[in-house]
């Protein structure tokens, strides 16, 4: 479906594309911040602006190709014409006379001519590393499942509700809604809708969390009475997964060096109504507080900072934020998180390392590297795994969710089990 802007709403999309582009910031933080400053702005020109942006940035790769030297306004009306299918004589009254022949002409490019990173849509540092585990095929497969949105998962609280019940509920107000492929807790909306007011969610009944992010929790395999870490909590989507599988029992820690992002659990906590979580800030993965559970723990979560390559449905420009450079100062982190949670892990217990990268260096790599250096851990078939909580899917000896197979989030995670 095409959209219909008016010149004003080209007006501010063209502008804040201009900011956009610069890539100092996450799109979603650029656009808030500007919907703050612009208040007028009512949800429909929101929208369109929002539309617009983001299309841009999912079809960044393909318009610069096409129009090598374009200004944002430029791209905008390139990715109107062309991705969007509005003729370039409707576009007329938002285009001016001078530009109106190079966008003829790059509207009739093929792309078919492109380089494998324009087709797609991956910078070409990226399509080098994933090029060892992908053919051609498969980059364009998983680069235009990457260039599509988003749906939005739920996760039914199962430590309040049942699946069933949370559906119709549902289907009672209108929502289209169907159950996850694999998550047993994954409930998937056809078109988002405003979900802070629904009262499912006041309520606390469900969250939202991608479906992939709920089977690492699974993988997990915490149990009713065990002492848990989620070593890198975040915002807290993943803790409270594992203490509703927990049933509210046992101790569930909720670790993070961000005061900023933990303080992000505290209402989400209240409503889940779960009493085992204990949530603590701390400096770094030598934090005296961590030494104090070292051999003491069941089970370790390590959801590690990443490159985030695997969640670009949801933010198409993170990948021209990120580097080779940066990548290596990660897989640096991400060596070192792996080892931390390690020391925690009692034994027989079990560390899950995972990211939301596509990259094998930030994925196989660390934990190669970490069992490596310690043989006392061995790995344990994610497809076993996932078979043991019942979830009937197979990506072999690692969890590896991709968005053009499996319709997630693109997730990475290794099961290791400390041998007794």
């Amino acid at each position: 479906m095409s959209l219909k802007l008016t010149p004003a709403q080209f007006q501010e999309a063209s502008t804040l594309l201009v900011e956009v582009l610069q890539f100092a910031a996450p799109a979603d933080v650029l656009l808030s911040a500007h919907f703050r400053r612009n208040a007028k702005l009512g949800s429909l020109d929101r929208e369109r602006i929002a539309d617009c942006v983001y299309g841009v940035l999912r079809r960044l790769l393909a318009l610069r190709w096409l129009m090598p030297e374009a200004t944002p306004r430029l791209l905008l009306l390139m990715w109107l014409a062309r991705f969007q299918g509005i003729s370039l004589r409707e576009l007329e009254p938002l285009t001016r006379e001078k530009d109106r022949a190079s966008l003829a002409e790059a509207k009739a490019k093929s792309l078919d001519q492109a380089p494998l990173s324009v087709q797609a849509e991956l910078p070409e540092w990226v399509i080098e590393a994933l090029s060892a585990t992908h053919d051609t095929a498969a980059l364009l497969a998983l680069g235009r499942a990457l260039m599509q949105p988003a749906p939005l998962d739920l996760r039914v609280n199962i430590h309040k509700a049942n699946r069933d019940a949370v559906l119709a509920k549902l289907r009672e107000a209108g929502i289209e809604a169907a159950p996850t492929p694999w998550s047993p807790w994954g409930i998937r909306i056809a078109h988002p809708f405003d979900l802070s007011r629904h009262p499912l969610f006041k309520e606390g009944l469900i969250e939202v969390q991608d479906e992939g992010s709920q089977l690492l929790a699974l993988l997990t395999g915490a149990r009713r009475g065990e002492m848990v870490a989620d070593l890198c909590a975040g915002a807290g989507g993943k803790t409270l997964a594992l203490g509703a599988s927990m049933a509210s029992s046992g101790r569930l820690y909720a670790f993070d060096i961000s005061e900023k992002r933990l303080a992000r659990l505290s209402p989400r906590l209240k409503r889940s109504g779960l009493s085992n979580v204990t949530a603590q800030v701390i400096a770094n993965e030598n934090d005296t507080r961590l030494k104090r559970l070292a051999g003491k723990l069941d089970r370790v979560l390590i959801d590690a900072p990443c490159s985030g390559l695997g969640t670009l449905r949801r933010d198409p420009g993170l990948k021209f934020r990120q580097s080779p450079d940066a990548v290596a100062a990660l897989a640096r982190t991400q060596a070192s998180l792996i080892r931390a949670g390690g020391r925690l892990v009692k034994p027989g217990g079990r560390l899950v390392y995972a990211t939301c990268s596509l990259l094998p260096a930030e994925n196989q790599a660390i934990v190669q590297g970490f069992l490596a250096e310690h043989p006392e851990f061995r790995r344990v078939p994610a497809n076993e795994a996932l078979a043991a909580c019942r979830v009937a899917l197979d990506t072999g000896e690692y969890l590896q969710m991709n968005p053009a197979a499996h319709g997630t989030d693109g997730f990475f995670a290794a099961v290791l089990e400390k041998q007794a």
